[in-house]
């Protein structure tokens, strides 16, 4: 099999095929066995970024944060898949007892149990899981820049940044000659495209950054398998769809199960291809909780939509 293509991360260095794996599910909605399975089946057919979290999943009544960085950990320890793949995690959400923030402290601290749990040297992407309005970005990005002084962190990304923030960021980062944000993530999907295409698109296109786009199926929505009120107790995620059922919300799964119809492919795939198609866009992420799920999600790599399918998307989801 011919190699995937791939995009590089902004200038970081590094380059990433167009479909991130979503590690938000693993330790919650999908246990260890599962995990291996579809861990090793992205790998095999060539995939290499994982996405996760330190809060992950923290909102489990019993969970502490860090499942899934333990799981994926385990499945690094097992595999021996460590130089095969980039793994993207984050600190800054509330961990409860653990804290939370930008501080320098706190980033030194989290970073410390983060790769703990991931048995590894060193996290290839470290991102800001959200803005600290009361931490001083000096004190951040000096943090952040002795990880990757440290060897402990190769590139940089942030995550949930207003357009303001993220240039006052690379601005503070240019002054003090320090790694700046590579990266950001943004919630970016057919029914989620408001608060990114604007201010937060042509920042990154201006300075040269990578994007992922978190959410990518609005929270299952974009597979089709909530239409109906009747629909949303099929799985643990279902309650977050409940506000998708608009007008335009059927619409926008219309116009899916017409393309997707065209072009012999999943409701799914079609989504992930409408954002991979996006000019700018480095790679969506989802999760999968079976290897059915992940097929679907791993072909749309290679699915390229012709003009008239993204423009009907794109009127759709207007």
């Amino acid at each position: 099999m011919a190699p995937l293509p791939r995009r590089p991360l902004g200038r970081s260095g590094l380059s990433v095929v167009p479909f991130a794996l979503g590690g938000n599910v693993f330790g919650w909605t999908v246990d260890e066995p599962t995990g291996f399975r579809i861990l090793d089946a992205f790998v095999s057919a060539g995939f290499n970024l994982i996405d996760t979290a330190d809060t992950y999943s923290i909102w489990i009544p019993g969970h502490q944060g860090g499942e899934s960085e333990t799981m994926i950990g385990r499945w690094l320890n097992r595999s021996g898949h460590r130089d095969d793949v980039l793994i993207a995690t984050k600190v800054g959400m509330d961990m409860g007892p653990g804290g939370k923030g930008l501080s320098a402290e706190h980033i030194a601290r989290s970073v410390e149990a983060s790769l703990r749990r991931l048995q590894t040297d060193h996290i290839d992407l470290y991102q800001a899981h959200q803005d600290d309005p009361d931490t001083s970005l000096d004190e951040t990005m000096e943090a952040f820049g002795e990880l990757v002084e440290d060897g402990k962190v190769r590139a940089l990304g942030a995550s949930n940044y207003e357009a303001g923030r993220i240039e006052e960021a690379l601005q503070c980062s240019a002054e003090r000659g320090l790694p700046r944000f590579e990266c950001l993530q943004s919630r970016y999907n057919l029914m989620d495209r408001q608060d990114f295409e604007g201010n937060l698109e042509a920042v990154c296109r201006t300075h040269g950054l990578g994007v992922l786009a978190y959410a990518a199926l609005a929270s299952g929505f974009l597979t089709g398998k909530y239409r109906s009120q009747a629909d949303l107790g099929k799985s643990p995620r279902g309650a977050r769809a409940e506000s998708r059922l608009t007008d335009r919300g059927i619409r926008i799964l219309k116009a899916l199960d017409n393309v997707a119809g065209r072009l012999g492919a999943a409701p799914a795939t079609v989504a992930l291809a409408w954002l991979i198609a996006r000019p700018g866009l480095t790679a969506p992420i989802a999760s999968a909780t079976s290897l059915d799920q992940l097929n679907e999600l791993l072909r749309a790599a290679l699915l390229r939509l012709d003009a008239d399918s993204i423009r009907e998307l794109d009127e759709a989801s207007e």
